[in-house]
C-alpha cells in the first residue's frame, strides 16, 4: 500500500512522512477516526514507507523487495495483530492469518461486519486474548532481518485488561527500535495507560467529492445518485458502500414512507393500522432504521422550501416524490414531526409494543400533515 493509493488525507500523509524522514517516529503511534476513512490503509502505507529502500517524493517506491513483500502481506518484519475468535483452543492472530490477508484485500476500508464473516460468526465478539501479547513479544525478540520491526494492530480497544497490561510493557520497554502502529475506531475505549503512551493522529471524514468519485468508479453509480449517497455517508466510504448494497431496502423504505403520508392525508385509519403492522413486522432494528429514514426525508422536504437544490441530497425517486409532497412539510409542523418520530424511536428501542407505537404515530401524522 502506497500513500498514493489512498484518496485525500494529504495533511495526515505529510505528517506521517515527516515523522519518518525526520527520524521522529514514536515507538507507539495511534491512528484513530471513524470507520471507513482509510485508517488501516494509512497505517499500511506508513509501514511500507518505513521499510522501502527507494523512497521518493514522500512515498514508497512500490517496486523494491520490501515493498513487494508488503503488498502481499508477507513482510517478515511486519507483524499483524487483530481481534479473533478462539480456534482449536488457540487464540492468536496467526491462527487466522489466511482469512486476514483475504480481508485486507477484499475490504481495505476495514468493514468489521466483513471480518465477522471471515471469522465464520456474524454474531461473534472477537477480541485480543492474553496469548496475543506473548506471541508479539516472542516475534519481536527474534533478530530483525535488517529492518525496523513493526506491529500493525487493528482495534486495540478490543484488548482485555490482562492483555492490555502485558502489551503496555512492550510499549513502555520496546524491543530494539520496534514500532507499534495502533489503528482504532474508538480510542476512548483503549486502556488509558496505553492511550497515554501513544502519539495520536486523527483521521477525519472523507470529503463528499471523494466518496462520490469512489461510488462512480467502484460501484458504477450515476453522478446524481453518487452525489446523494455520498452526502448520507457522513464521510465514510463504508457507509456509502453499505448504502449502495442496501438499495432494495431504501426503495422499500421510500414506498412505506409514501404510503404513510398518502394514507394519513386521506385519513384512512384502518389502512394505517395495517401499515403499522407491516412496519412492526420488520423487527425492532429495521423499524427504527425506517423511522430514521422518515426523519431524514421530512427534513429534506422542509429544506426544499428554500429553493436551494444544492442543499437537497436525495435519490432521483425520492426527489420526484418530494416535488409533489414538500408543501405539506412546513415551519408549522416540522418540529413536531421530528419530535414524534424521535419519541417513537425511543419507545421502540425501549422494547415497547411496536404495533401500538407505530399506529399512534400514524394517527399523529394525520393531524400534523394538515397543519
Amino acid at each position: 500500500m502506497r500513500f498514493a493509493d489512498i484518496p485525500s488525507h494529504d495533511n495526515v500523509k505529510s505528517r506521517l512522512v515527516n515523522m519518518v524522514d525526520s527520524n521522529r517516529l514514536p515507538h507507539a503511534l495511534l491512528i484513530h477516526g471513524r470507520p471507513g476513512v482509510g485508517k488501516m490503509m494509512l497505517a499500511r502505507a506508513l509501514a511500507q514507507y518505513i521499510h522501502c529502500t527507494e523512497r521518493s517524493d514522500g512515498d514508497s517506491c512500490g517496486k523494491c523487495p520490501n515493498c513487494i513483500q508488503h503488498q502481499t502481506f508477507n513482510h517478515i518484519d511486519t507483524h499483524f495483530s487483530f481481534p479473533v475468535l478462539k480456534r482449536g483452543g488457540t487464540t492468536i492472530s496467526d491462527d487466522w492469518i489466511s482469512e486476514w490477508r483475504e480481508f485486507l484485500t477484499e475490504s481495505p476500508y476495514m468493514d468489521f461486519k466483513d471480518w465477522l464473516v471471515k471469522l465464520d460468526n456474524p454474531n461473534g465478539q472477537p477480541r485480543m486474548y492474553v496469548e496475543e501479547s506473548s506471541e508479539i513479544m516472542r516475534k519481536l525478540n527474534f533478530t530483525s532481518h535488517g529492518n525496523r520491526q513493526i506491529v500493525l494492530m487493528w482495534l486495540p480497544e478490543r484488548m482485555g485488561e490482562e492483555t492490555a497490561n502485558k502489551m503496555l510493557k512492550l510499549i513502555e520497554e520496546p524491543v530494539g527500535d520496534s514500532v507499534f502502529i495502533l489503528v482504532s475506531n474508538d480510542p476512548e475505549a483503549i486502556l488509558p495507560t496505553i492511550y497515554s503512551r501513544t502519539q495520536r493522529v486523527e483521521v477525519v471524514r472523507f470529503p463528499d467529492s471523494v466518496i462520490e468519485k469512489y461510488l462512480v468508479d467502484h460501484h458504477g453509480l450515476s453522478a446524481p445518485m453518487a452525489h446523494a449517497v455520498a452526502h448520507l455517508a457522513d464521510g465514510s466510504i463504508l457507509n456509502a458502500s453499505r448504502s449502495v448494497g442496501n438499495a432494495e431496502q431504501r426503495d422499500h423504505y421510500l414506498n412505506l414512507f409514501q404510503q404513510l403520508m398518502r394514507l394519513a392525508y386521506q385519513k384512512k385509519v384502518s389502512e394505517l393500522r395495517s401499515w403499522s403492522n407491516e412496519v412492526a413486522s420488520l423487527g425492532r432494528e429495521s423499524s427504527v432504521s425506517f423511522l430514521e429514514y422518515c426523519e431524514r426525508q421530512l427534513r429534506e422536504n422542509f429544506i426544499y422550501h428554500l429553493s436551494a437544490p444544492e442543499l437537497i441530497y436525495q435519490t432521483p425517486d425520492e426527489a420526484q416524490f418530494t416535488t409533489k409532497f414538500y408543501r405539506f412539510i412546513n415551519e408549522r409542523n416540522i418540529e413536531e414531526f421530528v419530535e414524534r418520530f424521535d419519541a417513537a424511536i425511543t419507545d421502540i428501542l425501549a422494547n415497547g409494543n411496536a404495533k401500538i407505537i407505530l399506529f399512534e404515530l400514524a394517527v399523529r401524522v394525520i393531524m400534523l400533515i394538515r397543519k
